[in-house]
C-alpha cells in the first residue's frame, strides 16, 4: 500500500476484493491479455510474467542460475518466488495444479 494512502485495512480488503473478482470475472486468456495489458504498465505485466516463468522453471527442479541464465531473472527474485511457492499463500500452487489439468480454459 502507498504510504500516503490512509484507507483502513477493511478499506483494503475491499479494494483487493474488487479487483479480484473483476480478475475472476475474465473467461479467455485473450480477455486477460487484454485486461492485464490495460491494467499494468509493460514493466509491470513483465515482472509478473517473469515470476510466473521462474515458478514453472523452479517446478522442473532447475537451479537458481539456470533460471538466471534463462529468464534474466535476478537470483534475489527468484528466491523470493521460491520461497513463496514453498511457503506463502498457496496461490501459486493452486494455479499450478489448475493449469496443469485439463481444466485451463481455452485461450479464444
Amino acid at each position: 500500500m502507498k504510504p500516503n494512502r490512509q484507507d483502513t485495512d477493511s478499506q483494503q480488503t475491499q479494494a483487493e476484493n474488487a479487483l479480484f473478482r473483476a480478475i475472476i470475472s475474465l473467461r479467455s486468456v485473450a480477455e486477460c491479455r487484454d485486461f492485464f495489458r490495460d491494467l499494468c504498465t509493460p514493466a509491470e505485466l513483465q515482472a509478473l510474467v517473469d515470476r510466473w516463468q521462474v515458478v514453472e522453471l523452479l517446478e522442473q527442479g532447475l537451479t537458481y542460475r539456470r533460471i538466471h541464465d534463462i529468464t534474466g531473472v535476478s537470483v534475489t527474485t527468484i528466491g523470493r518466488v521460491a520461497r513463496f511457492l514453498a511457503d506463502g499463500f498457496g496461490g501459486y500452487r493452486t494455479a499450478i495444479d489448475r493449469t496443469s489439468s485439463s481444466d485451463t480454459p481455452t485461450s479464444h
